[in-house]
């Protein structure tokens, strides 16, 4: 596990970007926290990182929003709306074995869905500290994901 707590968008966005070049085909990142703690913000650095152009919107009412032309595609996925369940009809086990990272916000509404191995990433507002201080914990399962969050907390002390 890994915390780091940024006091700007354009640092979480920034913190997107930096994971972004370790990220393969079929990785799984959950996003999980306080509504407006920076979930969307930090996958629009994830998708600069991946060399995405295109501008990156919250999938709140559409679920899942496909974001091609980066050196790997991009699914970003809002299951918030699924908190009565519906996630297996969605087909997530194609996106998850697919050609893409798999960016989920709100993954306890899908919990039973998830692959085994998956980064989460937990966002919690500092709002007493300030209005845009976030602390945002990484919480890997599996060694692909221990070494990922290994490497960004080696590069936050450099």
């Amino acid at each position: 596990m890994f915390e780091v707590t940024v006091k700007s968008p354009e640092a979480t966005m920034a913190l997107g970007q930096r994971l972004a070049p370790s990220l393969q085909p079929r990785d799984v990142i959950l996003l999980d926290g306080d509504l407006g703690a920076g979930k969307t913000t930090f996958t629009k650095g994830l998708a600069q990182g991946l060399g995405i152009t295109r501008n990156v919107k919250s999938p709140t009412f559409t679920i899942i929003r496909e974001y091609q032309g980066g050196r790997i595609p991009l699914y970003h996925m809002d299951v918030y709306r699924l908190e009565e369940g519906g996630g297996d009809e969605l087909g997530l086990d194609e996106y998850f074995n697919g050609d893409g990272v798999n960016v989920v916000e709100w993954s306890t509404f899908i919990a039973d869905e998830l692959p085994a191995n998956y980064l989460r990433i937990v966002f919690k507002r500092d709002d007493a500290a300030g209005e845009n201080q976030r602390t945002l914990r990484f919480e890997p399962q599996g060694a692909h994901f221990e070494k990922l969050v290994q490497h960004l907390e080696d590069a936050s002390h450099e």
